[in-house]
């Protein structure tokens, strides 16, 4: 029954052990319960850094475009966000540099693996480099991982959560995108001191740990192997409706620009020249189709010719139908 009761303030330390065995047997280094800290899914993982490791006014570093609800967070809080330039390698270390010489940020925010919404992933040369200029720039990276074990190609180079022990970084993973969203339940991963900031907080100290209900059904999950079961389900299934959306793409969109993604759940569409996809968006209602516009995910209002298209939560008949209609949407 203790599971019932108010939780610990850094989470079930059974659970933490499972989740430890699962994130070393995926990442393949050893992962240590005692630097791992539960929490209520990347958002709630997301808003606690920001309540506890920056202050109103302070400056952050985003990708751009990078994940629009995020955004959100970043604006609850009152920080000045600056955004980073990326490419197809992820974000771009020239960019990072010019702006790491213009402002002082107190983080940066970042999505390494298969991003939301490009999907790109960044190189292990450019996340070696970002870390050393963490600490020689004195900034926190904040590494949303949510995406890593989605992989349906090559394997990615090793999450930032592989450089927690530099006093740096601050990894972000969630059940979400491979057990289920509703569990509102993830985790960080850092080193000894940040765990300490951690769970000292006001919100545990009134309110217990995060989740220890949904943390001891997620316990028996991992530990009965059900969770690997899941995951290999999961990109069966995604890696098949990636291909559905890529060659359809390309059949009934074929004058629109992207990268076919390795991972992760969407993809990213220039369109042909001259549209924008918030009027697009507009006209494509009365198809009764949607997506995601590009510059919900700009911090400041780029990305007007993008759209995001997700294949994850449709099946295949359903990507292809939907296709079919924004194509006879470009046609009016």
């Amino acid at each position: 029954r203790s599971f019932l009761q108010y939780g610990a303030e850094q989470g079930d330390g059974y659970f933490r052990a499972a989740l430890a065995g699962f994130l070393s047997k995926g990442y393949g280094f050893p992962v240590h319960a005692d630097k791992l800290f539960v929490t209520s899914g990347v958002s709630g993982g997301l808003d606690l850094v920001c309540t506890l490791f920056t202050r109103p006014g302070d400056t952050i570093l985003v990708e751009e475009p990078t994940y629009f609800l995020a955004l959100r967070i970043f604006r609850d809080h009152d920080l000045k966000i600056v955004p980073v330039q990326t490419d197809r390698d992820g974000l771009v270390l020239d960019d990072l540099k010019k702006k790491l010489a213009e402002c002082k940020p107190k983080l940066l925010y970042l999505i390494p693996t298969f991003q939301n919404p490009t999907g790109q992933t960044l190189t292990l040369e450019r996340r070696d480099q970002l870390v050393q200029w963490s600490r020689s720039h004195d900034f926190l990276i904040v590494a949303d991982e949510v995406y890593h074990f989605l992989n349906y190609g090559p394997k990615p180079p090793k999450p930032l959560a592989a450089y927690c022990d530099t006093g740096n970084v601050i990894s972000i993973g969630s059940f979400s995108k491979i057990l289920a969203p509703g569990l509102r339940l993830g985790w960080i991963q850092t080193d000894a001191e940040k765990i300490k900031r951690l769970t000292g907080c006001g919100l545990l100290d009134s309110g217990g740990g995060m989740n220890p209900f949904t943390s001891a059904i997620v316990r028996f999950i991992i530990e009965s192997g059900d969770l690997d079961r899941n995951i290999a389900k999961l990109i069966s299934i995604y890696e098949s409706r990636l291909s559905v959306m890529d060659s359809d793409l390309r059949q009934y969109l074929p004058n629109s620009v992207y990268t076919t993604p390795q991972g992760g759940f969407f993809f990213w569409v220039r369109l042909p020249s001259g549209l924008n996809a918030l009027a697009l968006q507009e006209k494509a209602k009365a198809f009764k189709v949607g997506f995601r516009s590009g510059s919900r995910f700009s911090s400041v209002g780029g990305s007007q010719d993008y759209m995001r298209l997700s294949f994850a939560f449709y099946e295949s008949e359903q990507i292809q139908e939907g296709l079919q209609r924004l194509q006879k949407c470009l046609e009016i």
